[in-house]
């Protein structure tokens, strides 16, 4: 299978309109991560997607859908706070998760008994998912537990020969997953940490929790696994106050013949300048925006990435570090 990569046009639209009723597989822009997207109503599409990445069947997909779209097709029912975030941050990177009234494939939610939503806001999302005016199932494009994709290139990149069709939206803006909210009970609760922050959505909805998953509980949410995001290099990760291991750690690396970087905020890296060093940004928004492209980089590079951690953890960086964890198989 050839692999075309096309940008958001009236004739690349109506190709994937085709491949997606013909249950073929689209990967697309949004301002998160590209979206590997598939027709939310058909088991043989939905099924297709957990094969190509090589997704654990317990780990369900999102619903996409275009601004417009009646989501009261789909689910069970909304409570109040959650129509106000829909019209505070909607479209956006925030994910709601309701009772589903369990119309798409049941392989979507992977058993569950809800069902979660996104909006993108990505003008090539927006444009696909109208020129479908289907749900689309989509996790991010990559093999399952890799570097999440912020370009097409990173898509090309993993599914070359598997795919059809990659609708080019350019690098992403935003470069971490959405957040996704449950928002099944009485108060919302964060299930993954994003752009939309808990502040944000505390705010308009008077509280917000943060999901505590127990152990061997089946997964609510992408995302939840402990090892993700994972570039194909060896990793070690250290604390802020923990330069100095750090370093000991580079300095062993290539004493045996390695290719050690670091990875970490501009402040740190300012102070790292004998070493080669992936600079993270200075802001939230920044790191998040970077995060993915810098660990796909440094698997071509080195054989040991070495990540020191921001000193922020508030807001969006709370997102951030939740993607720093889980690629370097951090527990927290």
């Amino acid at each position: 299978m050839e692999t075309k990569i096309f940008g958001c046009r009236r004739e690349s639209l109506a190709l994937a309109r085709e491949y997606i009723l013909k249950d073929d597989v689209v990967a697309f822009h949004t301002e998160t991560v590209y979206g590997l997207g598939a027709n939310a109503f058909s088991d043989e599409a939905v099924r297709k997607v957990f094969a190509l990445k090589g997704r654990p069947a317990d780990n369900p997909l999102i619903a996409h859908v275009h601004r417009d779209y009646d989501i009261s097709r789909l689910i069970d029912r909304e409570p109040p706070y959650a129509a106000a975030l829909r019209r505070a941050f909607l479209p956006g990177p925030l994910t709601m998760v309701y009772p589903s009234a369990k119309r798409v494939s049941r392989y979507v939610s992977c058993g569950l008994d809800t069902l979660a939503i996104r909006v993108p806001s990505s003008p090539v999302a927006q444009a696909f998912l109208w020129e479908v005016d289907l749900p689309i199932a989509a996790p991010s494009a990559n093999l399952s537990k890799h570097v999440s994709p912020v370009t097409a290139q990173h898509v090309y990149d993993d599914f070359h020969g598997k795919i059809p069709l990659i609708l080019d939206g350019g690098p992403c803006a935003g470069g971490i997953e959405s957040t996704v909210l449950d928002c099944t009970g009485e108060v919302p609760q964060i299930l993954r940490a994003g752009l939309v922050t808990r502040e944000m959505i505390a705010e308009i909805a008077g509280d917000c929790g943060i999901y505590a998953a127990k152990a061997g509980e089946r997964p609510k949410s992408p995302g939840m696994a402990y090892k993700h995001y994972s570039p194909r290099c060896r990793t070690a990760y250290f604390q802020a106050e923990e330069r100095a291991a750090a370093i000991g750690c580079y300095q062993d690396e290539r004493a045996a013949g390695g290719e050690p970087i670091f990875l970490c905020e501009s402040e740190i890296c300012a102070a790292l300048a004998p070493y080669r060093v992936l600079d993270l940004g200075e802001t939230p928004e920044e790191m998040a925006r970077r995060l993915y492209a810098l660990l796909r980089n440094a698997e071509r590079q080195a054989t040991l990435l070495i990540a020191i951690e921001p000193k922020q953890k508030d807001g969006v960086m709370a997102g951030v570090l939740n993607r720093l964890h889980r690629a370097f198989g951090v527990i927290t």
